[in-house]
């Protein structure tokens, strides 16, 4: 018997029932709840018009708050969370016309057409309640994944600055009123929220060093612990099954007995393949319930990353051993994207185009494969084989990524070009990584994407450093085996002579940066 999906909608307790488990957040708030505040524009996590605000309950029992794209997140990965969306701003905030957020938008005269509004005021939204006064380069980060085409980004930069003074005056002037949101579920337990001026006040304070803003959270936090399951979400609409374990061993089994189940994580590739393939699948195994699965253990030598661990989580782990590669994760994608997605998805995934894996194999990261009870470990880059072709056994899935941890005087570096700064789909991505012993190179990895049809080492080009002096001669020698180990192919992003020259200049490039006291490695 199918179960019911069962989350907080913009603070009251809402259910879903017979919908198909493929609709993605987007469609079910449009075309189901006739929610329009939140708008399509590229139905692909790229343009920030759909952009809602998740609320999951931490392990601490504290409520986490991050944007996340609607476009492709698909409604059943919502159960036991809650969900913001633009229409609860104005609803929670009886006592004055405009959340503080909405009102220096307006100020700043930060909208023009207003079709991108909805997304940037949850996207500020999600920082408002994150951040304590963030810099001008937080706030540029923060709305990197919404996109404007007439406004102008300037007023929305000043917006995100004025929101916090606004929050300040107006909670000081006008009294909380409840809040008049109501259950639109069939059947829904009675959650503690309507009403609730605690919740409400929560809703309208930044979180500034000054304010109480994480005080009233304990009402929101209880209204998710209420929801919370102790076994697995089984959930069937439309003859197609959505299914959520809460183990390692169960979510092991499902996979090894139905190897052709899309595993799902984040859905920010799975869910272009529903978006704009078009691809449906009978049975979805999601992976994001797997508490153990999200979990970053740090030990003397090695990180090990669970598959389930979101990216940001993920990339702020491997920003504390190689600070040198922040800027490959922020490039990577925007906050909603990083909130979303898993780096063992994207590792699963294996684009040859993917960010992270030419930095992991530079690192020497290994990956920890799991078929049934049965573990294994293999490098990195023997997961990928050939395009679209991996080393994983049917039923066989990524339980894992090991990251070795830096090794005396290593040093590394990370290089992309696209066509635009943020967000892009890179055309080569470099990843270096060497250590120079006496001037002499005595370990180098080097990996690239972008230039076959997987991510991929450059072998001959290793071999054309290990053991040699770390000079300008020696580099430019190597330079040239980049021919040997990559065959680049033309097409809309660069031509395949652009990717070759690219690929032996970074070689370069990173040269030069090494001639000094620090290594100095940013990505463009």
């Amino acid at each position: 018997m199918s179960q019911i999906i069962q989350f907080l909608l913009n603070g009251a307790p809402h259910s879903a029932n017979g919908v198909d488990p493929h609709t993605t957040v987007l469609q079910y708030l449009r075309e189901h709840l006739h929610m329009t505040g939140s708008k399509e524009g590229c139905a692909e996590g790229d343009c920030g018009a759909c952009t809602v605000v998740l609320g999951e309950l931490r392990a601490d029992g504290r409520v986490s708050l991050a944007p996340i794209n609607a476009c492709i997140r698909l409604l059943p990965t919502l159960d036991g969370k809650a969900v913001f969306t633009v229409e609860s701003l104005q609803a929670m905030t009886r006592a004055a016309p405009l959340h503080p957020v909405q009102q220096a938008m307006v100020n700043c005269h930060a909208s023009q057409c207003g079709f991108c509004t909805p997304g940037f005021v949850m996207a500020l939204f999600a920082l408002f309640k994150n951040e304590a006064v963030p810099s001008r380069e937080r706030v540029c980060e923060a709305i990197a994944g919404n996109l404007c085409r007439c406004t102008g980004y300037r007023p929305i930069l000043d917006a995100a600055q004025a929101m916090y003074s606004i929050a300040e005056g107006s909670i000081a002037s006008a009294p909380i009123e409840p809040s008049t949101l109501r259950d639109t579920s069939e059947s829904a337990a009675t959650s503690g929220l309507e009403g609730d001026q605690k919740f409400v006040q929560w809703m309208r304070t930044a979180n500034t060093a000054n304010s109480a803003a994480l005080e009233p959270e304990d009402v929101l936090a209880s209204a998710l612990k209420k929801l919370q399951r102790t076994s697995t979400l089984d959930y069937v609409a439309n003859r197609q099954r959505f299914v959520a374990p809460r183990s390692i061993d169960e979510f092991s089994a499902l996979v090894a007995a139905n190897p052709n189940a899309w595993i799902l994580g984040g859905g920010t590739d799975i869910g272009l393949w529903i978006t704009k393939a078009l691809h449906t699948n009978s049975l979805i195994l999601y992976i994001g319930e797997v508490r153990a699965l999200h979990e970053i253990a740090e030990a003397d030598s090695v990180l090990t990353i669970g598959a389930a661990a979101p990216l940001e989580s993920a990339f702020r782990a491997m920003n504390r051993i190689y600070p040198e590669l922040a800027h490959v994760w922020t490039r990577f994608a925007s906050w909603p994207i990083r909130t979303s997605g898993t780096l063992g998805g994207n590792v699963a995934n294996g684009s040859p185009i993917g960010d992270s894996m030419p930095a992991l194999i530079a690192l020497g990261a290994a990956v920890v494969l799991r078929k049934g009870e049965a573990q294994r470990t293999i490098p990195l880059e023997a997961l990928y084989i050939d395009y679209k072709k991996q080393s994983r056994e049917p039923g066989e899935w990524v339980e894992s990524i090991v990251v070795p941890r830096r090794i005396g005087t290593l040093a590394v570096a990370s290089y992309k070009n696209s066509k635009r700064n943020e967000q892009d789909i890179s055309a080569v991505c470099a990843a270096i990584a060497v250590r120079i012993d006496r001037g002499v190179v005595a370990h180098c990895r080097i990996a690239y994407g972008g230039m076959a049809g997987v991510p991929k080492r450059a072998l001959n080009v290793e071999h054309a450093l290990l053991g040699k002096s770390w000079t300008e001669s020696t580099v430019r020698d190597a330079m040239q085996a980049i021919s040997a180990d990559f065959t680049p192919l033309s097409d809309m992003r660069a031509s395949a002579e652009y990717r070759m020259q690219i690929a032996q200049n970074h070689l370069l490039r990173f040269w030069h940066e090494t001639q000094g006291d620090t290594l100095e490695a940013r990505v463009f």
